[in-house]
Order: structure tokens, then C-alpha cells, then sequence
């Protein structure tokens, strides 16, 4: 059966944003930053009685840790500056935390996946005056420009150090290793384009995976890209999480892309739905990247470290529910 799981990017929830979340359909939490978790800052990594605490927690108002994020690997560590790698230590150290305590998914960041510097970044005004993330392509592209294939090689190299050891761990404690996509998916980009499936090509393992964003891989094709994609690594059982994301326009086609509602992109979230159930998933859906509404306060409502819930969380998570009841019903 599948869920809906929400982002968040902190630990100390107030009470009354649990209980609005489970009133509005959310069955699990999904942690975006590995320096939320008691003990990150102290010693490295998470400290496990606390994280267990927090699940108990969040058990108490019938919601589940579904995936977590381990501590960030930085440009210091992708760049093998010395020192640098005692971030392993510490990343090596959360996964074990994590498998201790019986998290399902976990995901590890590395700096330098996108090319942020390419993309002029704005506030894209939609229907009744919704804001959303726009991106599009600078036509002057400063300075650092495209890295050279050395320095592509070398970056791939020390992910290749980190998921070296982190794999062994994950399929010690049946923990799914689940990779995002660059986001943006730029050409070149590791975790984008042709270098997102290199994941899998270079550690096979059962546990390894994606955390499929539907709205960043439609950036890099579109909706026939996104089915594609669903039926490939859904029949290879790589998909452990999805974030339903929509969007207009994609890097090929428009040379840019907006994010929206999920009604009012450029994909049919009821045929990525149906896709979803054709390859046999069960895991969670995420609806994240949740435009701003008229009404929603930034602070509180909107973003991973929301306090409350505002009225674009409700809508999203309403709006998938109604998909997941008429996609069973078909």
C-alpha cells in the first residue's frame, strides 16, 4: 500500500503540527538535513537513544521516520582537502546509528552535484497568484564554468569512497541506500542526466537505489522520460521513495522549468500513479517543493523547516490522497 510521507528538516515539531498532519493523511516523516539529529553537532553523528526517543515520538501520534539524511559530505571532503576525511568517519558512523535503530531509507548528500551558478533562480507568479521556484539557463555562464572530465572523474571518485563503505553497512542492517537526483539535472551534472543510473551500475546491490524525484527527472525530459524511467528502475526494484513534484517546461525544451501545483504542470500525476502501481511499488509518495499559497506565511508554512501546516501542504497531501482512492478503485 502506498503512503504519503512529508519533508521536514527539523526534529523538534511542535504538537500540533504532527497532530495536522496526521488529521490531513501523512503517514510518515522524511528528514532532508543530516544536521538536525541530536548529537550531529556534538560528535559527528546521530545520537542513538535520542533518535529513538524522537521515532517514539512520532509513533505516539501515528507517524513513522521513513527516510533519513546522513551528515553531508562537503567541497572540502569531494575535493580530498587534508583533514577532510573525518566527515566519512562521521557519515560512516550515522549509517551504523540509523541500521541500529531500524530507519528503512537513508540518503547521503554531496556537495558539488549540481551547477547551481548556471541557473538564474526567481519567484514564478501562477494561477491566482501562486508562488513556486522558477530556474532558467544563464545565457552568461560565469565563472567556474563546466568542469573539465578530470575533475568530473575525480568528484566521482570520492563518491565512490563513500558509497564504498556505506553499502557494506546498508545491506548489514537492511537499510535502503536511496540517491536523489542533481536537482538541477544540468548536463554533466553526477546525479543528472546519464550520470543518475551510474549509481546502480557501479554498486549493484539490492539495497542501493533512488529516491525518485518525478519533478527533477521531468526536468531533464519530461513526462515520457518520467515513465520511462519508473518502468525501468521500478522493474529493477530501485525506486524506494518518490517525490511527486509537477513542472513546467524541462532544460531541453524550454531551456528552464517552473514547479507547480500538482494539477497544473506539464505531467499527469494519475498516469505517474498508475505507473507506480504497474511496477509493484509500496513505498511512499512525497509531495514536496509545495508552491506558496494566498495565506501561507513563509515562515510557518512553507519550506522543510515548517512549523505549521499551511494551505499548500493541505492541498497536496488532499490531492494525492484522492489519487491513491481512485487509483485503487480502478
Amino acid at each position: 500500500m502506498i503512503r504519503i510521507s512529508v519533508t521536514t528538516a527539523r526534529v523538534d515539531h511542535p504538537d500540533n503540527y504532527l497532530k495536522q498532519l496526521v488529521q490531513l493523511g501523512a503517514d510518515c516523516l522524511d528528514f532532508g538535513r543530516g544536521s538536525s539529529f541530536a548529537g550531529v553537532k556534538e560528535q559527528g553523528y546521530p545520537d542513538l537513544d535520542e533518535l529513538l526517543k524522537l521515532r517514539r515520538r512520532l509513533r505516539s501520534f501515528g507517524l513513522e521516520m521513513n527516510r533519513v539524511t546522513l551528515p553531508d559530505m562537503s567541497e572540502r571532503f569531494m575535493r580530498n582537502l587534508p583533514g577532510s576525511d573525518k566527515e566519512l568517519d562521521n557519515t560512516v558512523n550515522a549509517m551504523k546509528v540509523f541500521g541500529e535503530a531500524g530507519v528503512p531509507i537513508v540518503r547521503q548528500r554531496f556537495a558539488g552535484d549540481t551547477f547551481d551558478h548556471w541557473m538564474l533562480r526567481y519567484d514564478a507568479v501562477q494561477r491566482g497568484g501562486v508562488i513556486s521556484r522558477g530556474e532558467s539557463l544563464r545565457q552568461d555562464r560565469p565563472e567556474p564554468g563546466t568542469p573539465t572530465y578530470e575533475e568530473l572523474q575525480a568528484w566521482w571518485e570520492r563518491f565512490l569512497t563513500v558509497y564504498g563503505q556505506l553499502v557494506p553497512i546498508a545491506e548489514e542492517y537492511r537499510v535502503k541506500l536511496s540517491m536523489h537526483p542533481s536537482d538541477t539535472p544540468n548536463a554533466d551534472t553526477p546525479f543528472g542526466g546519464l550520470g543518475y543510473p551510474r549509481v546502480t551500475d557501479a554498486f549493484p546491490s539490492r539495497q542501493v537505489g533512488y529516491v525518485y524525484c518525478v519533478g527533477t527527472r521531468a526536468e531533464a525530459g519530461g513526462s515520457s522520460l518520467v515513465l520511462d524511467e519508473i518502468e525501468r528502475y521500478g522493474r529493477q526494484g530501485r525506486i524506494h521513495l518518490v517525490h511527486m513534484r509537477n513542472v513546467r517546461g524541462s532544460l531541453p525544451t524550454a531551456g528552464g522549468f517552473e514547479e507547480t501545483l500538482l494539477d497544473d504542470g506539464d505531467m499527469n500525476m494519475f498516469k505517474v500513479l498508475m505507473a507506480l502501481r504497474k511496477i509493484g511499488y509500496d513505498g511512499c509518495i512525497n509531495p514536496d517543493h509545495i508552491p506558496v499559497l494566498e495565506g501561507d506565511d513563509r515562515e510557518r508554512h512553507s519550506g522543510d523547516s515548517r512549523t505549521a501546516c499551511g494551505i499548500g501542504l493541505a492541498y497536496s497531501i488532499g490531492y494525492l490522497k484522492a489519487l491513491l482512492c481512485a487509483m485503487y478503485a480502478v
